[in-house]
C-alpha cells in the first residue's frame, strides 16, 4: 500500500513569482501533492493583503493537480499536521538564502521531528527574482512582465488600473 506524500510549501508569496511556480512545478515531481501555504506575515508588512496573495497564488497554479493554496497565520509546523504534510519545501536562490533556511529547517525538526525539510533551487533564469525585487519594481512602475507569471501581472495591473480611476 502506497502512503501519499504530501508536502508544505509555505511563504509569503508577497506576490507569488516565476521563481516560486518553478519551485512549486519541480516539488509536484517529487511529492504526491503540494500544498502552497501563504503566511499572513503581518510582521513583514506585506504589499498585498493575505486575500490578495491567496488569489493569486491559486490563479497561478490553477492548471496544476495536485496543488492547494491555503493562506494561514500560524506555527508552519502546526498548519503541516493539520493538513497531514510531512514534508516541506523550502526555496534556495542563492549561499544568502542557506543559513537562515538551515536554521529554519533545524527549528521547524525541533518542534516536530516527523517533519522532514527539503530544499529545492529554481532553475537557473529564475535564481535572482525575489518578492522584494519585484515589490521594489512594481513601486516605481518597473518592468516585471518577465518575473511574473501572467496571470498574477495581470491582477495587479488591474489592481493599478484601478486606483488610477
Amino acid at each position: 500500500m502506497k502512503c501519499n506524500t504530501i508536502a508544505l510549501y509555505p511563504g509569503t508569496f508577497d506576490p507569488v513569482t516565476n521563481g516560486h511556480f518553478d519551485i512549486i512545478e519541480r516539488g509536484l515531481k517529487l511529492f504526491d501533492e503540494v500544498i502552497i501555504a501563504v503566511a499572513d506575515s503581518r510582521d513583514k508588512r506585506p504589499m498585498f493583503s493575505l486575500e490578495e496573495r491567496v488569489e493569486m497564488t491559486k490563479l497561478t497554479v490553477k492548471d496544476l493537480d495536485r496543488v492547494r493554496v491555503v493562506g494561514f497565520d500560524n506555527l508552519t509546523v502546526e498548519l503541516a499536521k493539520t493538513l497531514g504534510a510531512t514534508v516541506l519545501i523550502r526555496g534556495l536562490r542563492a549561499v544568502s538564502d542557506f543559513e537562515f533556511e538551515l536554521q529554519l529547517g533545524y527549528l521547524n525538526h525541533s518542534l516536530d521531528p516527523d517533519i522532514e525539510t527539503v530544499y529545492l533551487m529554481p532553475r537557473l533564469k529564475h535564481a535572482f527574482i525575489s518578492s522584494s525585487i519585484v515589490r521594489n519594481l512594481l513601486k516605481f512602475n518597473g518592468k516585471t512582465d518577465h518575473l511574473l507569471p501572467a496571470s498574477v501581472q495581470n491582477v495587479i495591473g488591474s489592481m493599478k488600473s484601478c486606483t488610477l480611476q
